[in-house]
């Protein structure tokens, strides 16, 4: 008799396609909104890079107690509520016609962020999935990589033929269709109320949780530690730099290479994170991670020294695709450090808190790139900056000490 089909893994392709949207319209096209409110009213970057870090702050802020909101409601509940907020918010941007309107947008977005990004993709599988937390971790990250292949590159030609206004609405209404279906026909808060365990296993009516407290006072002992900040801290420097590009990536690319050519460079630099997860996800049980994480980090400093440098139309795919292979990573390599360095059982703990450090973190890096870039009147410099944040987290993600060995 065959084994038997593991529901778990629908919740795996759920999660992917809220990733998918979630990713698509509330991470990669963010730079798409950006050169588009440029283009129609004239703005400079810093003022609309700014809300942008208002907006991860925000997110970031939630994701801090996503994991309660999770556990109070479940994922149904939470996942439609941020689809109505993240659905709200997208098609708002298309009406803003004034600078200080899109502050209280971004606010109503990020609570569809904050309850549907890297956190909630963990807090979902993590009931799940035991023996293979890994793999479905990255395949539901794949979704997210998606979202930036298909849905932003998509909204460009879009918003050519029918409008900025228009097209933001349509974008919206598919979200918002898509995944208040997905989460009240799929989600689930866990296998036991299937009556089985995770990974389909018998269940074990005497599996039991650790309690909210020990949890608290775990936390507490973890960040006063270098072997916690030794994950977090360079990914936060990292991902600062990342999403600092990626939310300027079609305003610094389109003066070299035009609009159609933006679109396919956005494709370029997703297909190449899609790519760089996948083969990181096949070698790196095999390999030191942190070392894996330093490479990956190099790779995305040389893609930016093409970018700055950007002579033809050529240099600048290529160091979208070198960028690209770093993008998916700096978001799974964290946890994949966390999984192997830390106790089994404090894994979704710790991984959302390092994602909450990392948002937060990496909020200031559009307002950076915007910043810099107005005052020094190209992005030049910006990517300069950009290049010795992950330059330095590089060197910083090597200095780890290893697997940990901490009881309580």
């Amino acid at each position: 008799m065959g084994a038997r089909y593991f529901y778990g893994w629908n919740i795996v392709g759920a999660t992917s396609v809220m990733a998918l949207f979630s990713f698509g319209l509330g991470f990669y096209g963010l730079s798409v909104y950006i050169a588009m409110l440029q283009r129609l009213h004239g703005w400079s970057a810093s003022a609309v890079s700014v809300p942008v870090t208002v907006y991860y702050v925000a997110g970031a802020l939630l994701t801090a107690s996503v994991g309660d909101l999770y556990e109070r409601f479940g994922p149904r509940a939470v996942v439609a509520g941020g689809s109505v907020a993240m659905a709200a918010g997208v098609a708002a941007l298309g009406l803003v016609t004034q600078p200080w309107q899109l502050y209280p947008v971004f606010l109503v977005m990020s609570m569809g962020w904050g309850s549907m990004s890297g956190a909630a993709i963990n807090i979902i599988l993590a009931p799940w999935f035991q023996r293979r937390r890994g793999l479905v971790v990255s395949i539901a990250f794949n979704g997210a990589t998606l979202g930036g292949v298909i849905v932003a590159p998509t909204l460009i030609p879009l918003i050519g033929v029918v409008g900025f206004t228009l097209a933001l609405e349509i974008a919206a209404l598919v979200l918002l269709v898509v995944l208040v279906a997905v989460a009240a026909g799929v989600m689930r808060r866990g296998p036991e109320e299937l009556g089985v365990g995770p990974d389909g296993d018998p269940d074990r009516s005497t599996r039991a949780e650790p309690s909210r407290s020990g949890d608290e006072g775990w936390r507490g002992d973890a960040v006063r530690t270098w072997r916690f900040w030794s994950v977090s801290a360079p990914f936060a420097l990292g991902l600062a730099a990342q999403v600092g590009v990626l939310t300027h990536l079609v305003t610094l690319v389109t003066p070299t290479i035009g609009t159609g050519g933006a679109a396919r460079a956005v494709s370029a630099t997703t297909a190449a994170a899609l790519i760089g997860r996948s083969v990181t996800g096949f070698v790196v049980d095999r390999l030191n991670r942190r070392l894996v994480s330093s490479a990956t980090l190099v790779i995305q400093t040389m893609g930016l020294a093409l970018l700055a440098w950007a002579p033809s139309p050529m240099v600048v795919y290529a160091g979208c695709a070198l960028f690209g292979l770093g993008v998916g990573n700096l978001t799974t390599l964290p946890g994949l450090i966390l999984a192997v360095e830390w106790p089994r059982e404090r894994f979704s703990a710790l991984v959302s808190l390092v994602v909450g450090i990392n948002q937060f973190t990496f909020a200031f890096g559009p307002s950076l790139v915007g910043v810099v870039r107005d005052w020094a009147g190209t992005y030049g410099l910006a990517l300069g900056a950009c290049m010795a944040l992950q330059a330095t987290a590089a060197v910083l993600i090597m200095l780890g000490p290893g697997r940990a060995q901490l009881t309580r």
